[in-house]
């Protein structure tokens, strides 16, 4: 196990695991991975809508506020558009980790941008597979969250074992 990290084999692994997950996931129907039902029981009372009330933006065209979509669809978006940027911080970072070991210290830049490039090429692969799969929509924008969650994943990672080493 110890030297799995050292050559980064198991963040390589980590990697993978991720990506069979989002295959999986992109794979499904909205119907299938349709949280709303679920979020209208657990948040019945709907907590801080009020509060929420007030916000409105648009996201790929589409204006996202709880007036269009109605309360249990605008946190079943956030929790989406949450999960998108969590599991590409998880398959970007895992990445970056997994290949920092392989090149030699100065190279750590590299790791960052081939780890951030691959997780972006894969966002766009994995949208494309939406397009594939019915009742689901392919977006430019989800793209480049996926892509903001790998690179920030790559940054802080990088950025602690700076800060680590120069302790």
């Amino acid at each position: 196990m110890i030297k799995q990290r050292k050559n980064g084999n198991l963040y390589l692994g980590i990697a993978f695991i991720m990506i069979v997950i989002l295959f999986v996931s992109s794979s499904m129907t909205y119907e299938q991975q349709n949280q709303v039902s679920l979020i209208e029981r657990i948040l019945s009372n709907e907590p801080l809508k009020g509060l929420l009330s007030s916000a409105s933006f648009n996201y790929a065209g589409s204006k996202i506020s709880i007036s269009t979509l109605g309360y249990a669809k605008f946190i079943e978006f956030f929790i989406r558009k949450g999960a998108h940027f969590g599991t590409y911080f998880i398959l970007g970072g895992s990445l970056f980790l997994g290949l920092q070991p392989k090149l030699k210290h100065e190279l750590s830049v590299l790791a960052v941008f081939f780890a951030w490039f691959s997780a972006t090429g894969y966002a766009a692969m994995d949208e494309f597979h939406q397009m594939l799969t019915g009742g689901r929509t392919p977006l430019f924008q989800d793209v480049m969250l996926d892509s903001a969650g790998a690179l920030t994943a790559c940054l802080l990672i990088l950025l602690y074992s700076k800060v680590v080493k120069g302790r």
